[in-house]
Protein backbone atom coordinates (compact mmCIF):
# COMPACT_ATOMS: atom_id res chain seq x y z
CA UNK A 1 0.00 0.00 0.00
CA UNK A 2 2.99 2.20 0.51
CA UNK A 3 4.23 1.90 -2.63
CA UNK A 4 1.06 2.92 -4.26
CA UNK A 5 0.49 6.03 -2.81
CA UNK A 6 3.77 7.18 -2.68
CA UNK A 7 3.95 6.85 -6.36
CA UNK A 8 0.21 8.16 -6.28
CA UNK A 9 1.21 11.41 -4.57
CA UNK A 10 4.93 12.01 -5.21
CA UNK A 11 5.59 9.30 -8.41
CA UNK A 12 6.86 12.93 -10.25
CA UNK A 13 9.45 13.80 -7.64
CA UNK A 14 10.56 10.30 -6.45
CA UNK A 15 11.28 6.64 -7.84
CA UNK A 16 9.94 4.37 -5.93
CA UNK A 17 10.77 0.32 -5.24
CA UNK A 18 8.97 -1.85 -3.11
CA UNK A 19 10.32 -5.09 -1.38
CA UNK A 20 9.70 -7.26 1.59
CA UNK A 21 11.95 -9.48 3.62
CA UNK A 22 9.24 -12.15 2.86
CA UNK A 23 7.22 -11.74 -0.26
CA UNK A 24 4.03 -12.90 -1.37
CA UNK A 25 1.42 -11.90 -3.52
CA UNK A 26 -0.50 -8.89 -2.67
CA UNK A 27 -3.12 -9.29 -1.03
CA UNK A 28 -6.79 -8.57 -2.38
CA UNK A 29 -7.59 -6.74 0.50
CA UNK A 30 -4.95 -4.52 0.14
CA UNK A 31 -5.99 -4.30 -3.70
CA UNK A 32 -9.51 -3.35 -3.17
CA UNK A 33 -9.11 -0.65 -0.11
CA UNK A 34 -6.60 1.33 -2.87
CA UNK A 35 -8.67 1.21 -5.30
CA UNK A 36 -11.78 2.55 -3.04
CA UNK A 37 -8.98 6.05 -3.16
CA UNK A 38 -8.82 5.47 -6.83
CA UNK A 39 -5.04 3.88 -6.76
CA UNK A 40 -4.73 0.95 -8.39
CA UNK A 41 -2.10 -1.74 -7.36
CA UNK A 42 -3.65 -4.75 -9.06
CA UNK A 43 -0.99 -5.19 -11.40
CA UNK A 44 2.34 -4.94 -8.50
CA UNK A 45 4.25 -7.95 -7.71
CA UNK A 46 5.60 -8.32 -4.26
CA UNK A 47 9.72 -8.65 -4.51
CA UNK A 48 12.28 -9.99 -2.78
CA UNK A 49 15.16 -7.67 -1.41
CA UNK A 50 17.92 -9.35 -2.65
CA UNK A 51 16.86 -7.92 -6.24
CA UNK A 52 17.80 -4.26 -5.12
CA UNK A 53 21.57 -5.21 -3.25
CA UNK A 54 24.25 -3.18 -4.64
CA UNK A 55 21.81 -0.20 -5.41
CA UNK A 56 22.52 2.86 -3.97
CA UNK A 57 19.31 4.61 -2.82
CA UNK A 58 18.69 8.04 -1.05
CA UNK A 59 16.17 7.17 1.52
CA UNK A 60 15.14 3.46 2.17
CA UNK A 61 11.46 3.48 4.05
CA UNK A 62 10.53 0.60 5.88
CA UNK A 63 7.22 0.71 7.16
CA UNK A 64 6.61 -2.43 9.69
CA UNK A 65 9.05 -3.48 12.84
CA UNK A 66 10.27 -6.94 10.80
CA UNK A 67 11.40 -5.31 7.71
CA UNK A 68 13.07 -2.71 9.94
CA UNK A 69 14.49 -5.27 11.96
CA UNK A 70 15.90 -7.33 9.34
CA UNK A 71 16.59 -4.90 6.34
CA UNK A 72 19.96 -4.69 4.72
CA UNK A 73 21.59 -1.68 4.84
CA UNK A 74 22.53 -0.49 1.32
CA UNK A 75 25.69 0.64 0.93
CA UNK A 76 24.34 3.94 -1.80
CA UNK A 77 24.31 5.74 1.33
CA UNK A 78 20.96 8.13 2.06
CA UNK A 79 19.03 8.11 5.11
CA UNK A 80 16.73 5.66 6.50
CA UNK A 81 13.14 6.07 7.81
CA UNK A 82 10.47 3.79 9.42
CA UNK A 83 7.58 4.14 10.68
CA UNK A 84 5.70 0.96 12.15
CA UNK A 85 2.47 -0.17 11.17
CA UNK A 86 0.19 -2.86 12.00
CA UNK A 87 0.60 -5.45 8.86
CA UNK A 88 -3.37 -6.41 8.38
CA UNK A 89 -2.52 -9.24 6.35
CA UNK A 90 -2.81 -11.16 10.20
CA UNK A 91 -6.73 -9.75 10.59
CA UNK A 92 -9.33 -12.51 11.29
CA UNK A 93 -12.59 -11.81 11.05
CA UNK A 94 -15.30 -11.50 8.22
CA UNK A 95 -14.88 -9.05 5.13
CA UNK A 96 -16.43 -5.90 6.92
CA UNK A 97 -14.06 -6.39 9.59
CA UNK A 98 -11.12 -7.14 7.49
CA UNK A 99 -11.87 -4.52 5.27
CA UNK A 100 -12.29 -1.83 8.14
CA UNK A 101 -8.57 -3.11 9.41
CA UNK A 102 -6.97 -2.59 5.97
CA UNK A 103 -8.55 1.13 5.57
CA UNK A 104 -6.98 1.58 8.89
CA UNK A 105 -3.83 0.96 7.97
CA UNK A 106 -3.83 2.46 4.57
CA UNK A 107 -5.54 5.49 6.12
CA UNK A 108 -2.60 5.92 8.39
CA UNK A 109 0.00 5.06 5.93
CA UNK A 110 -0.93 7.83 3.83
CA UNK A 111 -1.04 10.52 6.65
CA UNK A 112 2.40 9.51 7.12
CA UNK A 113 3.87 10.04 4.10
CA UNK A 114 1.88 13.03 3.18
CA UNK A 115 3.57 14.27 6.38
CA UNK A 116 6.68 13.08 5.98
CA UNK A 117 7.28 13.36 2.33
CA UNK A 118 5.50 16.40 1.37
CA UNK A 119 5.22 18.75 4.74
CA UNK A 120 1.54 18.69 4.83
CA UNK A 121 -0.79 17.73 7.65
CA UNK A 122 -3.21 16.41 5.62
CA UNK A 123 -7.45 16.25 7.15
CA UNK A 124 -8.38 13.59 8.46
CA UNK A 125 -9.94 10.64 6.13
CA UNK A 126 -13.37 9.69 6.86
CA UNK A 127 -14.33 6.37 4.93
CA UNK A 128 -17.42 4.52 6.17
CA UNK A 129 -16.85 0.92 7.18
Amino acid sequence: MAEGILRHLLGDRFDVYSAGTEPSRVNPYAVRVMDEIGIDISHYTSKNLDMYAGMPFDAVVTVCDRANETCPVFTGGGKKLHKGFPDPAGLSGGDDEIMAGFRTVRDEIKCWIESEFTGNQPAPSNHGS
